[in-house]
């Protein structure tokens, strides 16, 4: 099971790095085996150092929730308090990726947010990508800031700082990763065309409900993202 979760690892660091969506050694993924309570578990976490597009299952390491060594040659990543504090808050994730996504992120240094009552498929399946307070990576302050956030989300950007999307499996947690870079695409591309039109409130209610016929989320989630005032 190990090696076939190193293997994984591998092959969506590529697609991470061929998506562009990571620059040289940027960006880190990890997974955790064996789910439930938070300690009781072990964590394959990319090292520091290595660009994703050159990763190799040998190359990613293993850790405990303390983020103590148990296995590998390289150096953890230097963002390993951010997984173990998602894993701490989500007894539910069994994967994470924080990436750089480069336009999700300048809407970040901009100061406008991925608003989330535009695009009916965001919606629908993420309800809401709120973004953080700026705090200093690869430090405790980094991780603190995103607490409440991941605790509700499952892609959330960190100010000036990229993404951080999560799920019950790596392949989860990618996809919600292309979905957070392009759903930043086609919201540039509206603000270009003159600036985006927010869905009615109708429409967001017809979204809850979906969102929760499809078992992905309450619909107070989405009516509570989208609400009258912020539109």
């Amino acid at each position: 099971m190990e090696w076939r979760l190193r293997r994984e690892m591998v092959s969506v660091a590529k697609r991470i790095d061929e998506r562009r969506l990571v620059a040289a050694s940027d960006g880190n993924i990890s997974v955790r085996i064996g789910g439930g309570r938070f300690g009781t578990g072990r964590i394959l976490i990319t090292p520091s150092g290595i660009a994703l597009g050159s990763l190799r299952p040998q190359d990613i390491v293993m850790i405990d929730h303390k983020g103590r060594l148990l296995s590998g040659d390289l150096k953890k990543s230097s963002e390993y308090r951010l997984h173990l504090m998602v894993y701490e808050v989500r007894c539910d994730v069994q994967a994470v990726i924080h990436a750089h996504p480069p336009v999700a992120n300048a809407f970040t240094f901009a100061g406008v947010p991925l608003d989330p009552c535009i695009v009916p498929e965001v919606v629908a399946t993420l309800g809401r990508i709120p973004t953080s307070d700026y705090g200093t990576p690869a430090t405790d302050e980094g991780a603190t800031v995103a607490r409440e956030l991941i605790a509700e989300h499952d892609a959330i950007m960190l100010q000036r700082h990229g993404s951080v999307t999560v799920g019950e499996s790596l392949v989860s947690a990618y996809h919600k990763l292309e979905k957070l870079e392009h759903t930043a695409e086609v919201l540039l591309a509206a603000y270009q065309l003159g600036g985006p039109k927010k869905l009615s409130q109708e429409e967001i209610e017809k979204l809850g409900k979906l969102r929760e016929d499809l078992g992905i989320g309450a619909a107070s989630d989405v009516l509570r993202a989208c609400r009258p005032a912020d539109r």
